[in-house]
């Protein structure tokens, strides 16, 4: 069925509601649009669903949504897991509780029971429900930190991490084998509950949850020193961070968090940001504002689903405020963490891991060497981080110390397996009552660590191809990077290449080959002199191609100007390449 043959169908199908009809009708005539919308259904893939709102199969909406859960629901039929349940969470996007009931209903008219949080939740509390209520399944209706019109549909696994082999395959089949619509089966929420298969769910999962949160803290009497001092600006970007973060906060004795006010409240159309994302330096904008105001030590954002934390540290020098990559926040957790660990228990786990992607920071590998533990390279996704997780619980061998990805999401403790920004804002404050216990600010601290590892600046740019046309130049973009594999680049030399999705390491002066060790992913990785680095990989939720990169320099300054000049050469290199 072609794309107009499918328009039409929507339209006549008496399956389909007035509404949806309505609003197809209101693009008649407008071919691009009606492209877009049915030349292809929108995509289950290993992170879910994730997709602009709207009528048509390659939007999300209460049919595709339905759809998507009926793949799953016999997926977990199969498996004979339909007694455990699954948990729904949900973030504040439009739609969003709308679709955590449809995705309950029929998981419900499957015999599957859903426990559906009261209100919107974080990711991590989500993962963290899974295996609290032990559940089969997780499913969070969320789009991240993506742009108003976006939404999402996550799926997670009894390990409560986000669905990794053999699972993703296996639903991803069971979705794609779900061709018609109105044999999704479903009935209403009334039905659901009447029937014990639809459950509310709320306060005593917050309290077991804040509860490991706070066995994760090291040094309490740092926080009851400095308590009535610290001073902290947090934003929760119009998300779910607001009630969880503050509570843990005040829990633990901080006594200065002071919430940007116009982004406190849950909003869809995120009013005050075109783009809600920590990473995004107008998300801080308002933050800053008032951390001058109040001459904040600290400022935190949280993004929509609350899985990814941005941080601006002070500088006691100059008063200005420092924003700290994902790479750096995390190198810095990743140091305090494990190195206070070290001074508060006498010793480290021998054998303790720190988890890092393929596209985190050099930084981790100095870290790990100082403190004589093991790293462990993963996929990007997070859910690989979990997966590490889960390896070490299952074999027995291993002992999970700190794990991040460049994209600022970090896990500290085991009580989630996805990235955590309420663990990590409550690490954060307590390392700057720790150093504020010192007379120094979390930026003082970050310029020990340069001046301790080495002075590396990392850097992601995301160039941006949508529409049909945009994944073809991705596709081409790519597919020249391995058939001509560039020998330098600007004044990099190459020195080993990695191709993850053909498993192949080759080392470029000896041509000697060797596997990855990890499974196959569309991402290019070169190994450059000097310790620098480069990564190349289509983004898997956006229609991007992102470019990781990172150097080493003899001072912030070095580094910085050899950063961008690298970044500059590279981007110009995709550009010709698009």
């Amino acid at each position: 069925m072609d794309y107009k043959q499918a328009y039409k169908s929507w339209l006549e199908n008496p399956y389909f509601d007035e509404e949806t009809k309505a609003e197809l009708k209101s693009i008649e005539g407008d071919e691009k649009e009606i492209r877009d919308r049915f030349y292809a259904d929108l995509e289950f893939g290993t992170a879910g669903l994730r997709g602009v709102i709207g009528a048509g199969i390659n939007r999300m909406n209460v049919y595709t949504v339905r759809k998507a859960t009926q793949g799953l629901a016999n997926y977990i039929i199969s498996k004979n897991g339909q007694e455990k349940g699954v948990a729904i969470a949900f973030d504040s996007r439009r739609m969003s509780p709308e679709f955590a009931d449809e995705a309950a209903c029929c998981l419900a008219a499957n015999g599957i029971k859903a426990y559906v949080f009261e209100s919107l939740r974080p990711t991590p509390e989500l993962s963290f429900a899974v295996r609290y209520l032990g559940c089969i399944s997780g499913i969070n209706i969320t789009a991240s930190h993506n742009p108003p019109e976006y939404n999402g549909y996550k799926v997670y696994w009894e390990d409560g991490a986000q669905i990794t082999p053999p699972h993703d395959a296996g639903i991803m089949s069971e979705v794609k084998a779900v061709t018609d619509y109105a044999a999704v089966k479903t009935m209403s929420v009334e039905e659901a509950t009447t029937a014990g298969l639809y459950k509310k769910i709320g306060a005593e999962v917050d309290d077991a949850y804040m509860a490991e949160l706070k066995k994760n803290v090291l040094h309490p009497e740092c926080i009851e020193q400095t308590a009535k001092d610290l001073k902290i600006v947090y934003t929760p970007l119009h998300g779910t961070g607001n009630i969880p973060v503050r509570r843990v906060l005040k829990e633990l004795g901080f006594e200065n968090v002071f919430v940007v006010t116009e982004q406190e409240l849950p909003d869809g159309e995120f009013p005050t940001v075109s783009y809600p994302n920590p990473e995004a330096a107008e998300a801080f904008e308002l933050a800053l504002k008032l951390a001058k105001e109040k001459d904040a030590d600290l400022v935190l954002a949280t993004d929509p689903d609350a899985d990814r934390l941005g941080v601006y540290a002070k500088d006691s020098k100059t008063g200005e405020y420092v924003c700290l990559t994902g790479n750096m926040s995390g190198s810095f957790l990743a140091d305090y963490e494990i190195g206070q660990k070290l001074a508060v228990e006498g010793k480290l786990p021998e054998d303790g891991e720190l988890i890092k992607t393929i596209v985190t920071t050099n930084m981790v590998d100095a870290i790990a060497k100082h403190y004589g533990v093991k790293v462990t390279e993963c996929l990007t996704g997070f859910k690989w981080i979990g997966r590490e997780i889960l390896r070490m619980e299952t074999s027995g061998k291993g002992q999970y110390l700190f794990g991040f990805e460049e994209s600022y999401g970090c896990l500290i403790g085991t009580h989630a397996r996805d990235k955590d920004a309420i663990v990590a804002s409550m690490a954060l404050c307590e390392a700057a009552a720790f150093y504020k216990a010192q007379g120094k600010t979390i930026w003082d601290g970050m310029l020990e660590m340069y001046e301790k590892y080495g002075y590396y600046k990392d850097n992601v740019i995301a160039i941006t191809h949508k529409g049909i046309e945009g994944l073809e130049k991705i596709k081409n973009i790519m597919s020249t990077l391995r058939e001509n594999p560039p020998a330098a680049f600007g004044e990099y030399e190459v020195l080993v290449t990695r191709d993850y999705d053909k498993d192949i390491i080759k080392n470029v002066k000896t041509g000697e080959e060797k596997p990855t060790g990890i499974p196959k992913s569309n991402v290019l990785y070169y190994e450059l002199n000097d310790d620098a680095w480069l990564a190349i990989r289509p983004s898997g939720t956006e229609p991007k191609i992102k470019l990781y990169y990172g150097v080493v320099g003899s001072d912030l300054s070095d580094a910085e100007a050899k950063s961008e000049t690298l970044g500059k050469q590279v981007s110009a290199l995709l550009d010709r390449l698009g």
